[in-house]
């Protein structure tokens, strides 16, 4: 894998004689980046702990990732300092961890910031007894006394002083904390989990209630999140399940609005493509300016299933625009995933982005566009000299095109103008690429591409999806066990919850969108694997951390859909759909009722906090029929049933198909009959002598076959 620009200047952001200390040996380009600071960083493990132990000393546990903002001004203003080093090193164990490696160690300790009535964020710093207790801690620390915080020295001083002289009082602290942590994992409804019903689809009414309280008619999005607006990916794909299943024009109002207003936001790179982390402002206008896979990935299934469910174009074009990004961006010549660009470059954020009007003409100017044309599209992606960011120009349409007036000439002068402008960027230094592969996000990039791939027609996608997807099975895949990260050459950490379950979900995607069974065989091995290591012993949602996690205070159970579907949510789609297909339903569909039991309580509370369990709500309560589709060869009838399903139809409805895809794993097609006979759904149904025959199924049991497609399109609509 490379390292993408700029890393190296973030590597050595310190003194260049400055002495690597013991990050210089990681792989994490966010450890990396601090492999020259003058603190005695450790790295999360035994040696950090035993010496804690065995000197008596807290734990001062930073927690960040590479393309986070005030982790960079931190280190700049903290840790590169040699007086405070000095302090950190003498009076504490720093340890630092990269979030995006150990998601279940940043979880515990960011719960105990909350509790102590903190706004979570990173970086996440927090003070450890030897024993990994929480005490005290906070995100961003300055270096003097500043926005009503003590300076980062007062706090080191503060800390040690209370180890060494009251020490009753961080011992009572962190008893409280880690039984505030335990329990935690307990389930939200009282009594029996296991036997009682699961939520109803009540839950899901209620989430889309929630949701049009807090909406803002006026620029999209929901007012949740003080000034700031986040992508609301996971909402719009639950308001879509809730159209699918009822019509209700809430649902649909709300996705076309904030859609629209994003897409002409600052929020979306108008120049490179591409949706940043979060807009500042609620107009969308203000991003921070990194750029994250997960974020794009969600955001791609978004606007393909605003397209299915609306048939507008633009929202297909604007699909094509994100993934065209990734592609060119995003994308390691071995086919995976990469996981962040960074806000920063040469040290301020949104550099790489921004414009001056002067510079934004002249570069219209050298491409050959007319002086009328050039004043237009200054207008339609409103620069000015004055600037709207620092003095300069964040690139946003704040006039709709339809009331600017773009016509077939304007789009081709906006597309030509967009070419030069991305040209010209491409020169200056470009921020930080954080190049680790992680197996979860590369998952939720696999079913965005599989589910583009079917829903668009283009078949290059499910291509794309393919190929990552082997490279998680060759790279990220040993005995059975998923591992979590990959970088120059490295697996690393035992898979989480979310990695297998999210993986998983890509398997199945892939498998709708291309047919080749190998792929929903193994998303059912690593179902049966994910059961075996993550259930606890009792009735209850899954663990996040794998077994082989050990050094942990507590083992998370976590269903909060954030940034990305909590694993027990990703779990639920995973096995539901599997037992749909016929793969150990009873199992499958018990351990599926166990997590939304455990959640039933914060889902009827708080269920717009859970879009992504909501809308597994579908599938245990309101599933479609489950469809084979098989045919002895291809024909006019098996492509117009495979078009209806790939395109119409709901990503999450059950069905299977022979003969696959064009093959591209090199078996032959008897090999794949072979394979394919053994999905429940398929067996006994495969004939090589029958023309295209579709079964609609109802608990595996199906009707007479529908031999005429145009039959079988109207039984299903």
């Amino acid at each position: 894998m490379t390292t993408g620009p700029g890393f190296f200047s973030l590597l050595h952001m310190s003194s260049t004689d400055a002495r690597p200390n013991r990050l210089a040996q990681e792989k994490s380009p966010y450890l990396l980046q601090h492999a020259y600071n003058p603190v005695d960083w450790f790295p999360w493990g035994t040696e950090a702990f035993e010496k804690a132990k065995s000197e008596d000393k807290m734990i001062f546990l930073s927690i960040g990732y590479a393309t986070c903002h005030w982790c960079h001004v931190m280190e700049r203003e903290s840790f590169e300092n040699p007086d405070l080093a000095r302090k950190l090193n003498d009076q504490f164990v720093p340890i630092k961890v990269d979030r995006e490696e150990l998601p279940d160690v940043d979880q515990i300790y960011m719960k105990s910031l909350q509790a102590m009535g903190q706004q979570g964020g990173w970086p996440l710093n927090v003070f450890l007894t030897p024993d990994l207790r929480p005490v005290t801690g906070g995100t961003y620390f300055p270096p003097q006394p500043a926005f009503g915080r003590p300076s980062f020295g007062q706090v080191l001083d503060t800390i040690s002083d209370v180890w060494q002289n009251n020490r009753e009082k961080i011992l009572e602290s962190a008893t409280a904390l880690t039984d505030f942590l335990q329990s935690t994992n307990r389930a939200t409804t009282e009594g029996d989990v296991e036997n009682v019903a699961p939520p109803g689809m009540m839950v899901s009414i209620k989430a889309v209630d929630l949701f049009f309280q807090s909406f803002d008619a006026y620029r999209g999005g929901f007012l949740t999140n003080g000034n700031n607006k986040f992508p609301p990916s996971m909402a719009i794909l639950l308001l879509i399940r809730q159209y699918d299943r009822n019509q209700d024009k809430r649902c649909i109002q709300m996705v076309e609005t904030t859609l629209s207003a994003m897409k002409r936001g600052g929020i979306y790179d108008q120049i490179g493509g591409g949706l940043c982390r979060y807009a500042t402002d609620h107009d969308w206008l203000v991003p921070h300016f990194e750029k994250m896979l997960y974020d794009n990935a969600l955001f791609i299934s978004a606007l393909v299933e605003t397209y299915r469910v609306t048939g507008k174009q633009e929202y297909a074009d604007w699909a094509d625009d994100c993934i065209e990004y990734v592609r060119r961006d995003m994308t390691d010549p071995s086919g995976a995933f990469y996981s962040a660009e960074d806000a920063d470059s040469e040290g301020e954020e949104g550099k790489f982005y921004v414009w001056s009007e002067q510079e934004f003409l002249q570069v219209l100017e050298e491409a050959g566009i007319e002086l009328e044309d050039r004043k237009r599209i200054l207008r339609y992606w409103g620069l000015s000299a004055r600037g709207n960011f620092e003095g300069k120009n964040i690139l946003h349409v704040p006039v709709p095109p339809e009331e600017f007036g773009v016509d077939d000439r304007f789009k081709e002068k906006l597309a030509q103008a967009r070419k030069a402008l991305l040209s010209r960027r491409s020169r200056r230094e470009r921020p930080l690429r954080d190049d680790k592969v992680l197996t979860s996000w590369n998952g939720l990039m696999i079913s965005a591409l599989s589910l583009a791939g079917r829903v668009l027609g283009k078949p290059e996608y499910t291509s794309r999806a393919r190929k990552a997807t082997h490279f998680i099975l060759n790279n990220l895949m040993e005995d059975g066990m998923l591992y979590r990260r990959f970088r120059d050459g490295e697996k690393r950490y035992a898979g989480t919850l979310s990695d297998y379950s999210l993986f998983g979900c890509g398997l199945l995607d892939l498998y709708r969108s291309c047919g080749e069974p190998d792929f929903l065989f193994k998303a059912n091995e690593l179902a049966q694997r994910m059961v075996r290591d993550f259930k606890p012993d009792t009735a209850s949602a899954f663990y996040e951390s794998p077994p082989e996690q050990t050094e942990l205070l507590v083992r998370p159970i976590e269903g909060y859909d954030g940034v990305i579907p909590s694993g027990n949510s990703a779990a639920t789609r995973l096995l539901l759909s599997l037992s749909l297909y016929g793969f150990d339903p009873a199992d499958n569909r018990k351990w599926a009722t166990h997590i939304m039991n455990h959640f039933k309580g914060a889902l009827f509370e708080y269920p717009q906090a859970h879009p992504y369990m909501c809308s597994s709500l579908f599938l245990m309560h309101d599933p479609a029929e489950e469809i084979a589709v098989t045919s002895g060869q291809k024909d006019e009838h098996f492509d117009r049933m495979m078009d209806y399903l790939w395109k119409k139809g709901h990503p999450d409805r059950i069905f299977a198909y022979y003969p696959p895809a064009p093959l591209e794993n090199g078996s032959t097609a008897g090999e794949q009959a072979d394979l394919a006979s053994k999905v429940p759904l398929l067996e006994g149904r495969i004939s090589e002598k029958e023309p295209a025959r579709g079964f609609i199924c109802k608990n595996l049991t199906c009707e007479e076959p529908v031999k005429d497609a145009k039959q079988f399109i109207l039984k299903l609509s």
